[in-house]
């Protein structure tokens, strides 16, 4: 194994697990290593933003630690809990399911259940990534971060087909409506044809951590099947956001993540995109 990976990781789990900034002398004694050595990891930690230093020239784990942690935690937990809401909806429904968890404007599939009827030809795979706004699962999330987040969101807005939102007041009206009806809506916005219906999941906290959802061509969830699809998708939503044992040790660790978010101490990060298509949490109230 790498010594160095070993090493960097070792002081990460130093700093954090204190809790607070620390010199370089004293992150040395605590980890046993030779001063030179971890100022040169620190450096090196810094520069991939999972250490800060301090205006006094301590280090202390940075946001980014509790991002990646907070994008890769929710799934083992929600989706050991969701697989029987899962089977139980792709039985009502007859359609595709999703079950998604968000990492900053992307959408990640932890779970996936295929109709056995009515399969929809592959667009996503589990440990799959499409970009959020484009999706059922990911616009269920997104109208629940704060405003400043969403704010910034909207400004950086590709287009994956001609049916995507990118027009930022449009957007900010859609998340609004989402959350005052409880269910997002995906329409031919990232594979022309197929459409979505999603609903959040909530911990105890009021945090947004995952998000429940059906796929299918256009013509079987639209029309009179609409309104029960959304009824038992908006139940599946419920029935995870309640079910015992679903909130996960680190809700805490996702309600600060998501504060600092929303409050503007941490924003999130858009990289270019193509305008092509691409190959695929504290409540609002914060």
């Amino acid at each position: 194994m790498n010594n160095t990976l070993i090493k960097g990781l070792c002081l990460l789990e130093v700093l954090a697990r204190r809790g607070e900034s620390m010199g370089v002398s004293e992150l040395a004694v605590a980890a046993g290593m030779p001063k030179s050595g971890v100022h040169r990891l620190l450096q090196a930690l810094v520069d991939e933003r999972y250490v800060e230093q301090c205006n006094s020239g301590r280090y202390r784990v940075s946001i980014k630690l509790w991002e990646v942690a907070s994008a890769a935690l929710p799934g083992f937990d929600l989706r050991r809990h969701a697989e029987s809401v899962m089977h139980a909806l792709v039985d009502e429904t007859g359609e595709s399911v999703h079950l998604s968890v968000l990492d900053q404007h992307d959408v990640v599939y932890v779970h996936k259940l295929e109709a056995a009827t009515n399969p929809v030809r592959a667009y996503s795979q589990i440990g799959g990534r499409v970009p959020a706004h484009c999706v059922a699962t990911g616009k269920a999330m997104m109208a629940f971060r704060g405003p400043h987040w969403l704010a910034i969101a909207a400004e950086h807005l590709s287009p994956a087909t001609a049916n995507t939102i990118t027009e930022p007041r449009a957007f900010l009206t859609e998340m609004a409506q989402i959350r005052a009806q409880g269910y997002a809506s995906n329409c031919g916005e990232w594979r022309l044809g197929i459409h979505g219906l999603a609903s959040p999941i909530f911990d105890d906290a009021g945090t947004v951590v995952a998000a429940i959802g059906i796929s299918g061509p256009a013509e079987r969830l639209n029309g009179i099947r609409r309104e029960s699809l959304i009824d038992h998708v908006r139940e599946a939503g419920q029935t995870l956001s309640t079910m015992s044992g679903t909130v996960p040790p680190y809700a805490l660790l996702l309600s600060v993540t998501n504060h600092w978010r929303s409050t503007g101490q941490a924003t999130p990060s858009f990289p270019a995109r193509k305008s092509h298509a691409l190959p695929e949490l504290k409540h609002a109230s914060l």
